[in-house]
């Protein structure tokens, strides 16, 4: 009887730690309960990011550094202007945009709680322009925008409270130590610039990335190749099923058709932007075209 009424407690109580703040999530409209507070969120990830440009070596490059500034001012005008005229204005006092560039070859870009980007020198070869750098950062800025890492936290946070109360009972039930295992074994670090998303987290973030580039006036066609360029880095192309369902990421393929398929609201919203034109975006190391060659007895005119 006493097994069975701590079993009952601790459903009860993890019942409880589940409980939080529901809200919805910008432009996807998808519905998430959120325990951790905005405050502590931004207290947490400002300390986080201060360590990280401590010891990051910001790019020597003038003409990126303001390229990656330039692109990432652009998306968030473009995402408090959405936020402002679609009820989510108290949401713009969480952020105080930074734009950085520094020195790796790793070819990623993170954006922290409350606006803090940071990109890396060796995702330029597979941007190779504006328009696809501004899909790279307003993925990231996504992430910011619907609060995945806050949801993250809280998955994590109730599952340290759900493993707590299921080591006191299996301790109880079972016999001392057979808890603390299962405690020890649920127990991990979460990170802001290593943050590990779910599958569905990272589909999100690449459907509002995508619309966030096309209302900053970017064309969001440029996604299509920018995660083609990605993914034949890779060697294979694509990732296999298995691989697939274990990665917190959606495969190469399966990003790609999601593209394609949310391509034409995209387009809707560039067309709204009034940036669409036939213009060819700007490059990272724009060449200017060789001159032609003189034929052999012309004469000029």
């Amino acid at each position: 009887m006493n097994k069975i009424k701590l079993l009952l407690m601790a459903i009860a109580i993890a019942t409880l730690a589940s409980c939080g703040s529901s809200s919805t999530v910008p432009l996807s409209g998808r519905k998430h309960r959120i325990s951790v507070s905005d405050g502590e969120l931004l207290s947490l990830s400002t300390q986080e990011y201060k360590k990280f440009m401590a010891s990051a070596k910001r790019s020597t490059n003038a003409k990126n550094t303001q390229m990656v500034e330039r692109v990432g001012r652009k998306l968030a005008n473009a995402v408090e202007s959405y936020l402002r005229n679609n009820g989510y204005a108290n949401e713009l006092q969480n952020f105080q945009w930074e734009f950085n560039l520094v020195q790796d070859n790793q070819a990623n870009a993170f954006c922290m709680p409350g606006g803090k980007i940071v990109v890396y020198e060796g995702l330029f070869p597979y941007t190779q322009n504006e328009a696809s750098l501004a899909i790279v950062l307003g993925h990231e800025i996504a992430h910011a925008v619907a609060k995945h890492s806050a949801e993250q936290m809280t998955k994590k946070q109730n599952q340290g409270i759900g493993t707590a109360i299921l080591g006191t009972v299996l301790n109880s039930t079972m016999g001392s130590g057979v808890g603390d295992i299962a405690t020890t074994v649920a127990n991990g670090v979460f990170t802001f610039r290593n943050a590990s998303y779910s599958r569905s987290n990272e589909s999100e973030a690449d459907y509002m990335g995508l619309i966030f580039a096309a209302m900053a006036g970017y064309d969001p066609q440029e996604a299509v190749g920018f995660w083609q360029r990605m993914a034949a880095s890779k060697g294979s192309g694509a990732q296999t099923s298995l691989s697939s369902y274990l990665s917190s990421h959606p495969s190469d393929a399966t990003r790609i058709k999601n593209i394609q398929g949310w391509m034409p609201e995209a387009l809707k919203y560039y067309q709204a932007s009034g940036a669409a034109s036939p213009r060819p975006a700007r490059t990272f190391t724009a060449k200017k075209p060789a001159k032609p060659a003189k034929k052999k007895g012309s004469k000029r005119r």
